[in-house]
């Protein structure tokens, strides 16, 4: 495994009684190895570095859009874990489970995936063991071949500071209803593992060019979660895993807002409601969600759906990162926008008891910290 060096010169406990002390659970990184593997690429998605700058290019058909084919810059705050800590310290986080940001590995089969999954799930533990508590992980799965899923999630047990794994809404490439993901959310459900669930494709991007990053990820990423998630509820997929813990990214994305809809639609088709044990709204309370809203309106609308217990503090950084950010340097003395966002957004809700089980709380009893 290799060694990761972090700067432990500050005391890492010394945020635990501040006022956020704040547990983010929707915080990613790409991972020195995945950058070593996205720097080799020549097909989307990779890092090409050009004047001295890398810049990311993920997205579907992002290098073809006149808008955004130079991709994104980034620096040290996307694969660097001291930065990762220092922005932790600049917001009063005192711990972040880290995930490998989309696509994952969704790009690549076979042998190849299985060993730069195992190689990116030790690297991550590897940082999780050198900062003191401060880190926890989301590991990644070989989506891309089936045996070596059940395979890394059987070793991921040796692993001890892994709480679960992130999935891409597609799977293995056709869902996570489909019945060839069934023996791998059952392995899941068995280990007592959350599964963090993140979009990466879009939905709708047929009506997004010309308009840069904005609608792709504004609209397209909580429509593909959306689709994701009621397709999990109205195929059955759920019943055949009624204790998988999911943890719905981006405040549940446009589930709270529809499901009511959903519940409708769906008490209406007997085809489908004679095949379900519930209706869609019992099975949106059985899952996890972020409390990225950016809106105070929509958080209050989600804990009004699934309660307060079931809702954790998350930040999204890297992504979204301050405009003015220019250079290593100022990763560490950055004030992330975004981030203070969340903030607001959570202490809009005028209840100190209700507010502190999202920022640290129910993330403590989640997973039993």
């Amino acid at each position: 495994m290799k060694k990761i060096l972090i700067n432990n010169t500050k005391n890492p406990r010394r945020l635990f009684s501040s006022k956020r002390a704040s547990i983010d659970v929707h915080t990613h990184m790409y991972l020195p190895k995945y950058m070593e593997v996205l720097k080799s690429r020549v097909d989307v998605p990779y890092v090409r570095t050009i004047n001295d700058e890398n810049r990311l290019v993920i997205l579907p058909g992002e290098d073809k859009e006149t808008t955004t084919a130079i991709g994104r810059p980034i620096g040290k705050e996307y694969y660097d874990v001291n930065s990762k800590l220092a922005y932790m310290d600049k917001h009063g986080i005192d711990i972040s489970c880290i995930s490998l940001a989309n696509p994952w590995l969704d790009f690549i089969e076979g042998d190849a995936a299985e060993n730069i999954a195992q190689e990116l799930n030790d690297e991550l533990q590897g940082m999780c063991e050198e900062s003191n508590g401060r880190l926890l992980g989301f590991a990644t799965l070989p989506v891309k071949n089936h045996d070596a899923c059940l395979r890394e999630l059987e070793r991921l047990k040796t692993l001890k500071h892994i709480k679960g794994v992130i999935l891409g809404t597609p799977g293995a490439g056709h869902g996570l209803d489909h019945i060839g993901m069934r023996d791998i959310l059952a392995k899941i459900e068995d280990m007592n593992y959350m599964i963090f669930l993140h979009p990466h494709y879009g939905v709708g991007v047929e009506h997004y060019h010309d308009t840069g990053h904005a609608l792709f990820l504004a609209l397209g990423f909580p429509f593909e979660t959306t689709v994701c998630v009621s397709r999990m509820i109205v195929t059955g997929a759920l019943d055949h895993v009624p204790n998988l813990k999911l943890l719905v990214a981006h405040a549940g994305a446009a589930m709270p807002s529809l499901i009511g809809r959903l519940d409708s639609c769906v008490a209406h088709d007997y085809a489908i409601a004679s095949n379900l044990q519930h209706s869609p709204s019992d099975y949106l309370k059985r899952m996890y969600f972020d409390a990225i809203a950016y809106s105070g309106t929509n958080l209050k609308g989600l804990i009004d759906h699934v309660g307060s217990d079931r809702i954790m503090f998350g930040t999204d950084n890297p992504f979204f990162p301050p405009p003015d950010l220019a250079g290593d340097e100022d990763v560490s003395s950055a004030i992330w926008p975004s981030t203070e966002k969340v903030y607001h957004t959570i202490n809009d809700i005028d209840d100190n008891v209700l507010v502190q089980k999202i920022l640290r709380e129910n993330a403590k009893q989640i997973f039993d910290l």
